[in-house]
Protein backbone atom coordinates (compact mmCIF):
# COMPACT_ATOMS: atom_id res chain seq x y z
CA UNK A 1 0.00 0.00 0.00
CA UNK A 2 2.68 2.20 0.96
CA UNK A 3 4.95 1.64 -2.44
CA UNK A 4 1.65 2.07 -4.47
CA UNK A 5 1.11 5.82 -2.43
CA UNK A 6 4.52 6.69 -3.68
CA UNK A 7 4.18 5.85 -7.14
CA UNK A 8 1.11 7.87 -7.35
CA UNK A 9 2.73 10.62 -5.83
CA UNK A 10 5.64 10.64 -8.14
CA UNK A 11 2.73 10.20 -10.83
CA UNK A 12 1.06 12.85 -10.05
CA UNK A 13 4.29 15.27 -9.75
CA UNK A 14 5.33 14.34 -13.77
CA UNK A 15 1.90 14.60 -14.92
CA UNK A 16 1.19 17.94 -13.22
CA UNK A 17 4.61 18.82 -12.97
CA UNK A 18 3.70 19.32 -9.46
CA UNK A 19 6.99 21.38 -7.86
CA UNK A 20 8.03 20.56 -3.83
CA UNK A 21 6.06 23.86 -3.07
CA UNK A 22 2.85 22.79 -5.16
CA UNK A 23 2.90 19.19 -3.34
CA UNK A 24 3.77 21.49 0.19
CA UNK A 25 0.31 23.14 -0.27
CA UNK A 26 -1.69 19.92 -1.35
CA UNK A 27 -0.39 18.62 1.50
CA UNK A 28 -1.29 20.98 3.53
CA UNK A 29 -4.93 20.43 2.70
CA UNK A 30 -5.04 16.92 3.96
CA UNK A 31 -3.25 17.98 6.82
CA UNK A 32 -5.71 20.64 7.60
CA UNK A 33 -8.57 18.32 7.88
CA UNK A 34 -6.72 15.48 9.46
CA UNK A 35 -5.70 18.37 11.86
CA UNK A 36 -9.45 19.40 12.60
CA UNK A 37 -10.34 15.78 12.86
CA UNK A 38 -7.61 15.22 15.72
CA UNK A 39 -9.07 18.18 17.60
CA UNK A 40 -12.62 16.93 17.43
CA UNK A 41 -11.64 13.92 18.66
CA UNK A 42 -10.31 15.06 21.38
CA UNK A 43 -13.35 17.78 22.23
CA UNK A 44 -15.89 15.07 21.69
CA UNK A 45 -13.62 12.61 24.54
CA UNK A 46 -13.79 15.71 26.84
CA UNK A 47 -17.37 15.95 26.40
CA UNK A 48 -18.30 11.93 26.60
CA UNK A 49 -16.51 12.23 30.31
CA UNK A 50 -18.52 14.97 31.37
CA UNK A 51 -21.56 12.99 30.22
CA UNK A 52 -20.42 9.96 32.09
CA UNK A 53 -19.45 12.43 35.38
CA UNK A 54 -23.31 13.90 35.25
CA UNK A 55 -22.92 16.76 33.38
CA UNK A 56 -26.17 17.35 32.04
CA UNK A 57 -25.36 20.65 30.38
CA UNK A 58 -22.15 22.34 28.30
CA UNK A 59 -19.04 23.37 30.36
CA UNK A 60 -17.15 21.91 33.41
CA UNK A 61 -18.44 24.78 36.10
CA UNK A 62 -22.44 23.79 35.69
CA UNK A 63 -21.27 20.10 35.88
CA UNK A 64 -19.28 21.29 39.61
CA UNK A 65 -22.15 23.02 40.55
CA UNK A 66 -24.25 19.78 39.80
CA UNK A 67 -22.06 18.06 42.05
CA UNK A 68 -22.44 17.88 45.97
CA UNK A 69 -19.57 19.21 47.36
CA UNK A 70 -17.66 16.11 48.78
CA UNK A 71 -17.43 14.79 44.82
CA UNK A 72 -16.20 18.33 43.82
CA UNK A 73 -13.32 17.36 46.52
CA UNK A 74 -12.58 13.63 45.44
CA UNK A 75 -13.21 13.80 41.33
CA UNK A 76 -10.11 16.25 40.35
CA UNK A 77 -8.22 14.18 42.97
CA UNK A 78 -8.89 10.89 41.49
CA UNK A 79 -8.68 12.62 37.81
CA UNK A 80 -5.25 13.47 38.86
CA UNK A 81 -4.28 10.11 39.86
CA UNK A 82 -5.42 8.50 36.84
CA UNK A 83 -3.83 10.56 35.06
CA UNK A 84 -0.49 10.46 36.38
CA UNK A 85 -0.93 7.04 36.03
CA UNK A 86 -1.29 7.73 31.90
CA UNK A 87 2.06 9.51 32.39
CA UNK A 88 3.78 6.90 33.75
CA UNK A 89 2.44 4.27 31.01
CA UNK A 90 3.65 6.72 28.81
CA UNK A 91 7.26 6.93 30.15
CA UNK A 92 7.55 3.36 29.96
CA UNK A 93 8.07 3.28 26.70
CA UNK A 94 11.64 4.86 25.53
CA UNK A 95 11.63 8.05 23.22
CA UNK A 96 14.74 8.56 20.85
CA UNK A 97 13.74 12.36 20.23
CA UNK A 98 14.40 14.41 23.14
CA UNK A 99 11.12 15.91 24.01
CA UNK A 100 7.46 14.47 22.85
CA UNK A 101 7.08 18.61 22.46
CA UNK A 102 5.87 19.49 18.85
CA UNK A 103 7.73 22.50 19.30
CA UNK A 104 11.10 20.47 19.92
CA UNK A 105 10.09 18.52 17.32
CA UNK A 106 10.17 21.61 15.05
CA UNK A 107 12.93 23.50 16.18
CA UNK A 108 15.68 21.30 17.12
CA UNK A 109 14.00 17.80 15.80
CA UNK A 110 13.38 16.27 12.74
CA UNK A 111 9.51 16.81 13.00
CA UNK A 112 9.54 13.37 14.35
CA UNK A 113 6.52 13.23 16.65
CA UNK A 114 6.46 10.34 19.13
CA UNK A 115 3.24 8.01 18.84
CA UNK A 116 3.35 6.36 22.34
CA UNK A 117 4.04 9.33 24.48
CA UNK A 118 2.00 11.58 22.79
CA UNK A 119 -1.14 9.25 22.69
CA UNK A 120 -0.77 8.65 26.20
CA UNK A 121 -0.06 11.92 27.40
CA UNK A 122 -3.09 13.60 25.64
CA UNK A 123 -5.05 10.80 27.32
CA UNK A 124 -3.63 12.04 30.89
CA UNK A 125 -4.71 15.66 29.64
CA UNK A 126 -8.00 14.22 28.86
CA UNK A 127 -8.94 13.03 32.00
CA UNK A 128 -7.22 16.07 33.89
CA UNK A 129 -9.18 18.75 32.06
CA UNK A 130 -12.73 16.31 32.12
CA UNK A 131 -11.97 16.25 36.17
CA UNK A 132 -12.11 19.79 36.54
CA UNK A 133 -8.63 20.55 36.28
CA UNK A 134 -7.32 23.80 35.73
CA UNK A 135 -6.04 24.27 32.66
CA UNK A 136 -5.98 24.73 28.44
CA UNK A 137 -7.31 22.37 26.17
CA UNK A 138 -5.76 23.97 23.23
CA UNK A 139 -1.67 22.39 24.19
CA UNK A 140 -3.07 18.54 23.90
CA UNK A 141 -5.42 19.13 20.32
CA UNK A 142 -2.41 21.22 18.88
CA UNK A 143 -0.33 18.33 19.99
CA UNK A 144 -2.37 15.77 18.54
CA UNK A 145 -2.92 17.18 15.42
CA UNK A 146 1.01 17.68 14.99
CA UNK A 147 1.11 14.14 15.54
CA UNK A 148 -1.23 13.25 12.92
CA UNK A 149 0.74 15.93 10.67
CA UNK A 150 3.92 14.09 11.50
CA UNK A 151 2.54 10.07 10.60
CA UNK A 152 1.33 11.30 7.66
CA UNK A 153 5.00 13.13 6.41
CA UNK A 154 6.48 9.33 7.83
CA UNK A 155 3.87 8.02 6.05
CA UNK A 156 4.47 9.46 2.46
CA UNK A 157 8.36 9.36 3.33
CA UNK A 158 8.92 13.23 3.89
CA UNK A 159 12.34 14.14 4.50
CA UNK A 160 13.48 16.45 7.85
CA UNK A 161 12.77 19.71 6.34
CA UNK A 162 9.66 19.18 4.78
CA UNK A 163 8.34 16.71 7.81
CA UNK A 164 8.82 19.75 9.84
CA UNK A 165 7.31 22.14 7.75
CA UNK A 166 4.11 19.73 8.03
CA UNK A 167 3.87 19.35 11.41
CA UNK A 168 4.31 23.14 11.41
CA UNK A 169 0.72 23.04 9.06
CA UNK A 170 -0.90 20.70 12.30
CA UNK A 171 0.09 22.56 15.31
CA UNK A 172 -1.70 25.84 12.76
CA UNK A 173 -4.96 23.28 12.17
CA UNK A 174 -5.02 22.62 15.99
CA UNK A 175 -4.59 25.91 16.91
CA UNK A 176 -7.06 27.03 14.20
CA UNK A 177 -9.90 24.53 15.21
CA UNK A 178 -9.37 24.96 19.18
CA UNK A 179 -10.01 29.11 18.65
CA UNK A 180 -11.71 29.43 15.89
CA UNK A 181 -9.09 31.94 14.41
CA UNK A 182 -7.16 30.80 11.05
CA UNK A 183 -5.07 33.96 10.97
CA UNK A 184 -3.90 33.58 14.26
CA UNK A 185 -3.82 30.26 14.21
CA UNK A 186 -0.84 30.58 11.22
CA UNK A 187 0.83 33.41 12.68
CA UNK A 188 1.19 31.10 16.24
CA UNK A 189 3.31 28.56 14.57
CA UNK A 190 5.17 31.32 12.48
CA UNK A 191 5.66 33.73 15.12
CA UNK A 192 6.59 31.39 17.78
CA UNK A 193 7.88 27.74 16.48
CA UNK A 194 9.81 29.05 13.47
CA UNK A 195 10.30 32.71 14.14
CA UNK A 196 10.43 33.69 10.50
CA UNK A 197 7.92 34.83 7.51
CA UNK A 198 9.31 33.21 4.61
CA UNK A 199 6.66 32.83 2.22
CA UNK A 200 7.61 29.15 1.28
CA UNK A 201 6.51 27.91 5.10
CA UNK A 202 3.85 30.81 5.84
CA UNK A 203 2.02 29.80 2.96
CA UNK A 204 1.42 26.16 3.38
CA UNK A 205 0.53 27.03 7.31
CA UNK A 206 -2.30 29.12 5.89
CA UNK A 207 -3.94 26.79 4.20
CA UNK A 208 -3.75 24.15 6.49
CA UNK A 209 -5.07 26.46 9.24
CA UNK A 210 -8.09 27.98 6.26
CA UNK A 211 -9.02 24.28 5.80
CA UNK A 212 -8.83 23.07 9.55
CA UNK A 213 -11.38 26.13 10.17
CA UNK A 214 -13.96 25.28 7.17
CA UNK A 215 -13.80 21.42 7.99
CA UNK A 216 -14.52 22.31 11.71
CA UNK A 217 -17.51 25.07 10.57
CA UNK A 218 -18.73 21.14 9.46
CA UNK A 219 -19.71 19.77 12.76
CA UNK A 220 -22.60 20.19 14.49
CA UNK A 221 -22.27 21.91 17.69
CA UNK A 222 -18.88 23.80 17.10
CA UNK A 223 -18.91 28.02 17.59
CA UNK A 224 -16.14 30.20 18.92
CA UNK A 225 -15.05 29.83 22.58
CA UNK A 226 -15.64 33.16 23.29
CA UNK A 227 -18.81 35.11 22.81
CA UNK A 228 -17.30 38.39 22.46
CA UNK A 229 -19.60 41.77 22.35
CA UNK A 230 -19.58 44.76 20.09
CA UNK A 231 -16.56 46.79 21.08
CA UNK A 232 -17.36 50.17 21.50
CA UNK A 233 -15.50 53.20 19.78
CA UNK A 234 -12.53 54.64 21.30
CA UNK A 235 -11.32 58.00 20.86
CA UNK A 236 -9.02 61.13 22.39
CA UNK A 237 -7.63 60.45 25.72
CA UNK A 238 -8.78 57.09 26.47
CA UNK A 239 -6.61 55.43 23.90
CA UNK A 240 -3.91 56.35 26.51
CA UNK A 241 -5.79 54.46 29.65
CA UNK A 242 -5.52 51.33 27.55
CA UNK A 243 -1.60 52.51 26.87
CA UNK A 244 -1.20 52.16 30.66
CA UNK A 245 -3.21 48.89 30.99
CA UNK A 246 -0.60 47.52 28.10
CA UNK A 247 2.28 48.50 30.88
CA UNK A 248 0.68 46.46 33.48
CA UNK A 249 0.15 43.66 31.58
CA UNK A 250 4.02 43.75 30.64
CA UNK A 251 4.78 44.29 33.76
CA UNK A 252 2.45 41.66 35.56
CA UNK A 253 2.32 38.77 32.88
CA UNK A 254 6.17 37.43 33.81
CA UNK A 255 4.66 37.34 37.41
CA UNK A 256 2.44 34.78 36.32
CA UNK A 257 5.22 32.60 35.07
CA UNK A 258 7.60 32.79 37.61
CA UNK A 259 4.25 31.68 39.86
CA UNK A 260 3.70 28.43 37.31
CA UNK A 261 7.58 28.01 37.54
CA UNK A 262 7.79 27.76 41.26
CA UNK A 263 4.97 25.70 41.90
CA UNK A 264 6.08 23.22 39.78
CA UNK A 265 9.53 23.56 41.31
CA UNK A 266 7.93 23.10 45.06
CA UNK A 267 5.81 20.17 43.57
CA UNK A 268 8.94 18.39 42.04
CA UNK A 269 10.01 18.85 45.52
CA UNK A 270 7.57 16.69 47.47
CA UNK A 271 8.65 12.83 47.81
CA UNK A 272 5.83 11.46 46.17
CA UNK A 273 5.26 9.29 43.09
CA UNK A 274 4.14 11.04 39.99
CA UNK A 275 0.25 10.05 40.28
CA UNK A 276 0.14 11.22 44.02
CA UNK A 277 1.72 14.93 42.97
CA UNK A 278 -0.93 14.91 40.56
CA UNK A 279 -3.75 14.28 42.86
CA UNK A 280 -2.68 16.38 44.73
CA UNK A 281 -3.23 19.14 42.55
CA UNK A 282 -6.51 18.18 41.52
CA UNK A 283 -6.90 17.95 45.54
CA UNK A 284 -6.07 21.62 45.97
CA UNK A 285 -8.62 22.42 42.85
CA UNK A 286 -11.32 20.02 44.11
CA UNK A 287 -11.45 22.28 48.22
CA UNK A 288 -11.31 25.50 46.49
CA UNK A 289 -14.45 24.62 44.18
CA UNK A 290 -16.50 23.43 47.73
CA UNK A 291 -16.74 27.30 47.42
CA UNK A 292 -15.33 28.83 44.29
CA UNK A 293 -16.85 26.01 41.75
CA UNK A 294 -15.97 28.43 38.68
CA UNK A 295 -12.46 27.78 39.07
CA UNK A 296 -12.42 24.17 37.21
CA UNK A 297 -11.80 24.17 33.50
CA UNK A 298 -10.22 26.65 31.77
CA UNK A 299 -11.81 29.86 32.33
CA UNK A 300 -14.34 29.98 29.36
CA UNK A 301 -17.22 30.28 31.09
CA UNK A 302 -16.23 32.98 33.34
CA UNK A 303 -14.47 34.89 31.04
CA UNK A 304 -17.97 35.14 28.95
CA UNK A 305 -19.72 35.70 31.91
CA UNK A 306 -17.43 38.78 32.53
CA UNK A 307 -17.90 39.83 28.96
CA UNK A 308 -21.64 40.09 29.45
CA UNK A 309 -22.44 40.87 32.79
CA UNK A 310 -21.50 42.64 35.54
CA UNK A 311 -18.98 41.43 38.33
CA UNK A 312 -18.33 43.65 41.72
CA UNK A 313 -14.74 44.08 41.67
CA UNK A 314 -14.55 41.76 45.13
CA UNK A 315 -15.73 39.06 43.60
CA UNK A 316 -13.60 39.71 40.25
CA UNK A 317 -10.49 39.49 42.67
CA UNK A 318 -11.02 36.87 45.09
CA UNK A 319 -11.88 34.82 41.47
CA UNK A 320 -8.65 35.69 40.03
CA UNK A 321 -6.91 34.59 43.38
CA UNK A 322 -8.41 31.21 43.14
CA UNK A 323 -8.26 30.51 39.62
CA UNK A 324 -4.48 31.21 39.91
CA UNK A 325 -4.09 29.00 42.95
CA UNK A 326 -5.83 26.46 41.33
CA UNK A 327 -4.15 26.85 38.11
CA UNK A 328 -0.76 26.94 39.89
CA UNK A 329 -1.65 23.71 41.61
CA UNK A 330 -3.23 21.75 38.49
CA UNK A 331 0.50 22.88 36.44
CA UNK A 332 2.95 22.16 39.41
CA UNK A 333 1.97 19.08 40.15
CA UNK A 334 2.93 17.77 36.63
CA UNK A 335 -0.59 17.76 34.63
CA UNK A 336 -0.42 17.99 30.78
CA UNK A 337 -2.27 20.94 29.09
CA UNK A 338 -2.21 24.33 27.92
CA UNK A 339 -1.58 27.91 29.71
CA UNK A 340 -2.82 29.67 26.64
CA UNK A 341 -6.56 30.09 28.16
CA UNK A 342 -5.89 30.48 31.60
CA UNK A 343 -3.34 33.03 30.02
CA UNK A 344 -6.29 35.16 28.56
CA UNK A 345 -8.92 34.30 31.37
CA UNK A 346 -6.30 36.43 33.74
CA UNK A 347 -6.22 38.90 31.13
CA UNK A 348 -9.27 39.39 30.72
CA UNK A 349 -9.87 39.53 34.94
CA UNK A 350 -7.15 42.29 35.02
CA UNK A 351 -8.30 44.24 32.63
CA UNK A 352 -11.94 43.99 33.36
CA UNK A 353 -10.37 45.11 37.24
CA UNK A 354 -8.87 47.75 35.19
CA UNK A 355 -11.59 49.05 33.13
CA UNK A 356 -13.88 49.40 36.34
CA UNK A 357 -11.22 51.32 38.07
CA UNK A 358 -11.22 54.26 34.84
CA UNK A 359 -14.60 53.67 34.92
CA UNK A 360 -15.58 54.65 38.00
CA UNK A 361 -13.11 57.63 38.02
CA UNK A 362 -14.50 58.80 34.53
CA UNK A 363 -17.82 57.14 34.12
CA UNK A 364 -18.58 59.73 31.44
CA UNK A 365 -14.92 59.61 29.17
CA UNK A 366 -14.67 55.63 29.48
CA UNK A 367 -15.68 52.56 27.72
CA UNK A 368 -17.66 49.68 30.06
CA UNK A 369 -15.13 47.52 31.85
CA UNK A 370 -15.46 44.72 29.28
CA UNK A 371 -13.75 46.71 26.42
CA UNK A 372 -10.90 47.00 29.00
CA UNK A 373 -11.03 43.37 29.70
CA UNK A 374 -11.07 42.39 25.55
CA UNK A 375 -8.17 43.88 25.64
CA UNK A 376 -6.18 42.44 28.75
CA UNK A 377 -6.63 39.12 27.46
CA UNK A 378 -4.44 40.47 23.91
CA UNK A 379 -2.31 42.73 25.81
CA UNK A 380 -1.07 39.79 28.82
CA UNK A 381 -1.12 36.95 26.01
CA UNK A 382 1.20 39.00 23.89
CA UNK A 383 3.31 39.50 27.29
CA UNK A 384 3.33 36.09 27.97
CA UNK A 385 4.14 34.56 24.49
CA UNK A 386 5.98 37.19 23.36
CA UNK A 387 4.29 37.23 20.40
CA UNK A 388 2.71 40.81 19.71
CA UNK A 389 1.22 40.18 16.51
CA UNK A 390 -0.44 36.52 17.26
CA UNK A 391 -1.92 38.44 19.78
CA UNK A 392 -3.60 41.12 18.32
CA UNK A 393 -5.16 38.64 15.27
CA UNK A 394 -6.74 36.54 17.65
CA UNK A 395 -8.65 39.20 19.43
CA UNK A 396 -9.29 40.88 16.14
CA UNK A 397 -10.55 37.70 14.72
CA UNK A 398 -12.47 36.77 18.14
CA UNK A 399 -14.18 40.16 17.87
CA UNK A 400 -14.07 41.29 14.02
CA UNK A 401 -14.14 44.24 15.25
CA UNK A 402 -11.67 47.32 13.65
CA UNK A 403 -12.72 49.48 16.79
CA UNK A 404 -10.58 47.34 18.58
CA UNK A 405 -7.60 47.07 16.51
CA UNK A 406 -5.49 50.79 17.50
CA UNK A 407 -6.09 50.06 21.82
CA UNK A 408 -5.01 46.29 20.85
CA UNK A 409 -2.24 46.93 18.89
CA UNK A 410 -0.82 49.69 21.16
CA UNK A 411 -1.41 47.62 24.83
CA UNK A 412 -0.36 44.44 22.80
CA UNK A 413 3.03 46.04 21.95
CA UNK A 414 3.88 48.22 24.88
CA UNK A 415 2.68 44.85 27.03
CA UNK A 416 5.09 42.85 25.14
CA UNK A 417 8.26 45.28 25.36
CA UNK A 418 7.54 45.41 28.60
CA UNK A 419 7.65 41.59 29.57
CA UNK A 420 10.61 41.49 27.27
CA UNK A 421 12.84 43.10 30.00
CA UNK A 422 12.19 40.38 32.10
CA UNK A 423 14.89 37.72 32.22
CA UNK A 424 13.70 34.12 31.74
CA UNK A 425 10.16 34.90 31.07
CA UNK A 426 7.85 33.46 28.31
CA UNK A 427 4.73 30.91 28.13
CA UNK A 428 7.17 28.71 25.80
CA UNK A 429 10.70 27.16 26.01
CA UNK A 430 10.83 27.57 22.29
CA UNK A 431 10.93 31.67 22.86
CA UNK A 432 13.18 31.55 25.14
CA UNK A 433 15.87 29.60 23.40
CA UNK A 434 15.38 31.36 20.52
CA UNK A 435 15.71 34.57 22.69
CA UNK A 436 18.75 33.25 24.24
CA UNK A 437 20.46 32.82 20.82
CA UNK A 438 19.42 35.95 19.39
CA UNK A 439 21.29 38.08 22.66
CA UNK A 440 23.91 35.61 22.50
CA UNK A 441 24.45 36.03 18.33
CA UNK A 442 24.47 40.52 19.04
CA UNK A 443 26.64 40.01 22.14
CA UNK A 444 29.20 37.95 19.16
CA UNK A 445 28.42 40.25 16.79
CA UNK A 446 29.89 42.84 19.13
CA UNK A 447 33.03 40.81 20.14
CA UNK A 448 36.14 41.61 20.10
CA UNK A 449 39.74 40.01 19.65
CA UNK A 450 40.44 41.14 23.00
CA UNK A 451 37.81 38.23 24.17
CA UNK A 452 39.38 35.54 22.08
CA UNK A 453 43.49 36.18 23.23
CA UNK A 454 45.40 33.37 24.90
CA UNK A 455 48.96 33.49 26.20
CA UNK A 456 51.56 33.01 23.68
CA UNK A 457 53.84 30.48 24.80
CA UNK A 458 56.14 29.94 21.61
CA UNK A 459 57.84 33.42 22.45
CA UNK A 460 61.86 34.47 22.09
CA UNK A 461 63.85 37.24 22.50
CA UNK A 462 65.49 38.74 19.82
CA UNK A 463 68.93 37.27 21.45
CA UNK A 464 67.72 33.83 21.49
CA UNK A 465 70.35 31.29 20.29
CA UNK A 466 69.40 27.93 17.50
CA UNK A 467 69.42 25.65 20.51
CA UNK A 468 66.93 27.25 22.71
CA UNK A 469 64.70 28.24 19.33
CA UNK A 470 65.11 24.37 18.31
CA UNK A 471 63.98 23.72 21.95
CA UNK A 472 60.75 25.40 21.80
CA UNK A 473 60.23 23.79 18.31
CA UNK A 474 60.08 20.67 20.04
CA UNK A 475 57.84 21.33 23.08
CA UNK A 476 55.31 23.11 20.77
CA UNK A 477 54.55 21.66 17.04
CA UNK A 478 54.08 25.25 15.44
CA UNK A 479 55.60 26.82 12.20
CA UNK A 480 56.73 30.16 13.95
CA UNK A 481 58.11 31.99 17.08
CA UNK A 482 57.37 35.54 17.94
CA UNK A 483 60.23 37.42 18.77
CA UNK A 484 60.03 40.69 21.06
CA UNK A 485 62.65 43.37 21.99
CA UNK A 486 63.20 43.68 25.73
CA UNK A 487 60.53 46.14 25.93
CA UNK A 488 58.12 43.16 25.41
CA UNK A 489 57.20 44.48 21.56
CA UNK A 490 56.31 42.35 18.63
CA UNK A 491 59.64 42.73 16.18
CA UNK A 492 58.58 39.62 13.70
CA UNK A 493 58.59 35.88 13.59
CA UNK A 494 61.51 33.14 13.26
CA UNK A 495 59.98 30.40 10.65
CA UNK A 496 60.82 26.13 11.51
CA UNK A 497 61.78 25.58 7.97
CA UNK A 498 64.51 28.87 8.03
CA UNK A 499 66.04 26.86 10.73
CA UNK A 500 65.99 23.39 9.80
CA UNK A 501 67.12 23.82 6.18
CA UNK A 502 70.14 25.72 7.95
CA UNK A 503 70.95 23.08 10.22
CA UNK A 504 70.69 20.10 7.36
CA UNK A 505 72.62 22.19 5.43
CA UNK A 506 74.95 22.99 8.22
CA UNK A 507 75.76 26.15 7.62
CA UNK A 508 76.97 27.23 11.12
CA UNK A 509 74.66 28.65 13.10
CA UNK A 510 75.10 28.04 16.68
CA UNK A 511 76.14 31.75 16.59
CA UNK A 512 73.12 33.22 15.18
CA UNK A 513 69.98 34.49 17.49
CA UNK A 514 66.38 35.02 16.59
CA UNK A 515 67.57 38.41 15.13
CA UNK A 516 69.42 37.09 12.47
CA UNK A 517 66.26 34.68 11.31
CA UNK A 518 63.57 37.31 12.15
CA UNK A 519 60.69 38.42 9.41
CA UNK A 520 58.91 41.64 10.80
CA UNK A 521 56.72 41.58 7.86
CA UNK A 522 53.88 39.41 9.59
CA UNK A 523 50.49 39.61 10.62
CA UNK A 524 49.37 41.21 13.44
CA UNK A 525 45.66 41.59 14.83
CA UNK A 526 44.46 44.24 17.22
CA UNK A 527 42.49 44.06 20.45
CA UNK A 528 39.75 46.30 18.93
CA UNK A 529 39.55 44.11 15.90
CA UNK A 530 36.27 42.72 15.09
CA UNK A 531 35.21 39.10 14.04
CA UNK A 532 34.80 39.84 10.65
CA UNK A 533 38.17 41.91 9.73
CA UNK A 534 40.14 39.17 12.24
CA UNK A 535 38.60 36.21 9.52
CA UNK A 536 39.50 38.85 6.46
CA UNK A 537 43.16 38.51 8.02
CA UNK A 538 43.25 34.47 8.41
CA UNK A 539 41.82 33.93 5.38
CA UNK A 540 44.79 35.92 3.51
CA UNK A 541 47.52 34.19 5.95
CA UNK A 542 45.40 30.49 6.12
CA UNK A 543 47.59 30.06 9.72
CA UNK A 544 46.36 28.02 12.97
CA UNK A 545 47.12 31.44 14.73
CA UNK A 546 47.46 35.21 14.65
CA UNK A 547 49.54 37.66 17.23
CA UNK A 548 47.62 39.98 18.78
CA UNK A 549 49.42 43.55 19.77
CA UNK A 550 48.32 46.50 21.52
CA UNK A 551 48.08 49.14 18.43
CA UNK A 552 50.80 49.75 16.13
CA UNK A 553 52.12 52.36 17.88
CA UNK A 554 53.30 50.47 20.63
CA UNK A 555 53.74 46.85 19.89
CA UNK A 556 53.23 45.41 23.10
CA UNK A 557 52.47 41.54 22.39
CA UNK A 558 49.46 40.44 24.36
CA UNK A 559 48.95 36.66 22.93
CA UNK A 560 47.31 35.07 20.32
CA UNK A 561 43.91 33.95 18.69
CA UNK A 562 43.54 31.01 17.12
CA UNK A 563 41.53 30.00 14.25
CA UNK A 564 39.45 27.35 15.89
CA UNK A 565 38.31 30.01 18.92
CA UNK A 566 37.55 32.29 15.61
CA UNK A 567 35.60 30.05 13.48
CA UNK A 568 33.43 29.00 16.26
CA UNK A 569 32.59 32.31 17.22
CA UNK A 570 31.60 33.12 13.89
CA UNK A 571 29.39 29.95 13.71
CA UNK A 572 27.59 30.83 16.69
CA UNK A 573 27.08 34.19 15.26
CA UNK A 574 25.77 32.55 11.92
CA UNK A 575 24.51 29.11 12.86
CA UNK A 576 23.06 28.38 9.08
CA UNK A 577 26.59 28.70 7.24
CA UNK A 578 27.61 25.58 9.20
Amino acid sequence: MLSFLLKLRTRAQQLFRLSDSHTMLVWAVVVGVAGAFATSIFREGIHLLEVLFGNKSEGLVALALSLPWPVRIVLPAAGGLVAGMCLLIAARRPCKQASTDYMEAVTIGDGVVPVWQSVWRSLSSLITIASGGSIGREGPMVQLAALVSSLIGRWVHFDPPRLRLLVCCGAAAGITSAYNAPIAGAFFVTELVLGSMAMESFGPIVVSSVVANITMREFAGYKPPYEMPVFPTVTGVEVLLFVVLGLLSGALAPYFLRLLSASKKQFSKLPLPLPVRLALGGLIVGIISVWWPEVWGNGYEVVNSLLHTPWTWGMLLLMLVFKLIATAATTGSGAVGGIFTPTLFVGAVLGCLYGQAVHAIWPDATSAPFAYAMVGMGAFLAAATHAPLMAILMIFEMTLSYQVMLPLMLACVIAYFIARTSEQTSMYEVTLRRTREEKERLRLASTQMRELVRPADTVVHLSANVKDMTRVFLEYPVKYLYVVDDAGHFRGVVALKNITSDLLDDKGCDAKTAADYLQPEFDVLTPDMSLGTALQHFLAFQGERLPVIENRVQPTLLGVVYKTSLLDAYFRLNPTSR
